[in-house]
């Protein structure tokens, strides 16, 4: 591009939008950091305009934060079942009312997704679907039956975009607070019919097609192991280290072994501790890291009671710190252990890095009915994405996303409803009625189908904004790629 047209481009949209788009990077220069939104209410929320979130016209804070151009990292964040009540639940009771969270609220790309799952004998649209359609709707591009991990209606495998990342030589990670074989994470590992299809045990019974011994890819902890991430952190390590006959490998190279023995044969870095995890200074191809802190889901931050029946008439309790969760890292510990591991290894400095991180019992305690909970996990994806955003600005050119895989069941209400009630007492000074109202006490709650948030900063991000489908964050993610 010209000196002369570059001038006039600077002139006209600012120093930091012109470098984007004649190939420059804002690296490390605090001047030309874009910016993010600050949306605090502006005072008094009893008072004229003290409600406000918006400081002014933000016309040129949009403008100033739209990026173009490709990604050299991006990062994309899942929060399981984060629709926009858990998030309001989350915020109202750890921020207030008027108060911001400043990752995930700070982000200036904001669009609504639309989410489903399709019926597997007839492709017609199943409204409220599960963790594994919808992950495999971002991770390939392709609308699928709940419960399938990878591949389409008819069965066939789809290229994930953590195999496209590896392709194109990039650097690559997926974290998350479950079991690494749960079905948001397994969609960028494996390709199976069943998500529960762990190990060559569950996989002999249930996903037949898959198994070894038929000639098929393997469970979806052995399909980890060959999609071979640089980086694989979260809880799961029961199904690796289960030694039963029918739980070890049954056919080929590593035919007999545990899935832990294959994995340290495979070269990988076997963790299970936390305070090992200081101890990794570089991840990849050669000794990828597989770090995984608990035989099942990681513990969650924070514990209170859960929702019973009449139980707005109680009094209003708080939200306690839970003790198992000192003994695992946190989702910001890891998504910050991950960032730096990718950044140094030779692949992630050339071509840069694509990591998925999931912040997974938001879901989970949704569906026990723990308000709890789930606003604890909540604030472990907002203090991931807060580190994340941090790393964005400084670095320059990395698309940070997001958003959910499904929305929930838990809903701000007024007082008793005929489901359950939890009321809390919030940061400050109000009480706050959670109710829950798709299953009975000790049931699961249920899943709905409400469309989500999404939201974005970085190169590409402004094509979340507006309606887009779960399946365009795959095409904007490959198109980031460029």
């Amino acid at each position: 591009m010209s000196k002369l047209r570059t001038a006039a481009l600077r002139t006209s949209l600012g120093a930091a939008l012109v470098a984007a788009i004649v190939g420059g990077t804002a690296a490390a220069d605090a001047t030309f950091l874009r910016p993010v939104l600050d949306r605090h209410a502006q005072g008094q929320i009893d008072q004229v305009g003290g409600a406000r979130r918006e400081a002014g016209d933000q016309t040129r804070t949009i403008d100033r934060a739209i990026q173009y151009g490709k990604a050299k990292n991006v990062i994309l964040f899942i929060g399981d079942g984060m629709g926009d009540s858990e998030i309001t639940v989350a915020r109202n009771y750890l921020r207030g009312a008027g108060g911001a969270f400043p990752g995930i609220d700070a982000l200036p790309m904001t669009g609504q997704m639309t989410h489903y799952s399709v019926n597997k004998a007839t492709g017609k649209a199943d409204y409220v679907p599960d963790s594994a359609a919808t992950g495999t709707a971002w991770a390939t591009g392709v609308k699928t039956y709940d419960n399938a991990v990878g591949v389409d209606r008819f069965g066939v495998a789809h290229q994930n975009l953590l195999e496209l990342a590896k392709k194109k030589g990039k650097a690559t990670g997926n974290i998350t607070t479950s079991e690494i074989q749960d079905a948001t994470p397994a969609v960028q590992e494996a390709h199976i019919s069943l998500r529960s299809c762990y190990g060559p045990k569950a996989t002999t019974a249930n996903c037949p097609e898959a198994a070894l011994q038929n000639g098929g890819k393997g469970s979806i902890s052995e399909q980890l192991l060959t999609t071979r991430p640089d980086v694989t952190m979260g809880g799961g390590s029961a199904t690796f280290t289960a030694s039963t006959p029918a739980d070890l490998a049954q056919a080929g190279p590593y035919v007999g072994q545990t899935l832990q023995a294959q994995a340290v044969a495979r070269g990988y870095n076997w963790i299970t501790d936390k305070s090992a995890l200081a101890g990794v200074t570089a991840a990849n191809q050669n000794k990828p890291l597989l770090a995984l802190f608990a035989p099942g889901n990681l513990p969650v931050k924070l514990t209170g009671p859960a929702a019973t029946s009449g139980g707005a008439n109680l009094p209003a309790a708080a939200c306690t710190d839970n003790p198992a969760f000192a003994a695992v890292p946190t989702l910001k510990e890891m998504t910050n252990k991950s960032i730096d591991l990718l950044t140094k290894n030779a692949n992630g400095k050339k071509k840069g890095f694509f990591l998925q991180v999931e912040s997974a019992s938001i879901d989970k305690q949704d569906h026990a009915a723990d308000a709890c909970g789930q606003i604890g996990e909540t604030q472990q994806l907002d203090e991931a994405v807060k580190s994340a955003l941090d790393f964005a600005r400084k670095q320059g050119n990395t698309l940070v996303i997001v958003t959910a895989d499904h929305a929930h069941t838990s809903q701000l209400v007024d007082g008793n409803t005929p489901g359950l009630t939890v009321k809390l007492a919030t940061n400050e000074g109000s009480e706050m009625i959670v109710a829950y109202g798709t299953a009975a006490a000790g049931g699961s709650q249920q899943h709905t189908g409400s469309q989500l948030r999404v939201a974005g900063y970085g190169p590409g991000a402004a094509n979340l904004v507006g309606l887009i489908d779960q399946t365009d964050i795959n095409f904007i993610i490959r198109r980031a790629f460029g």
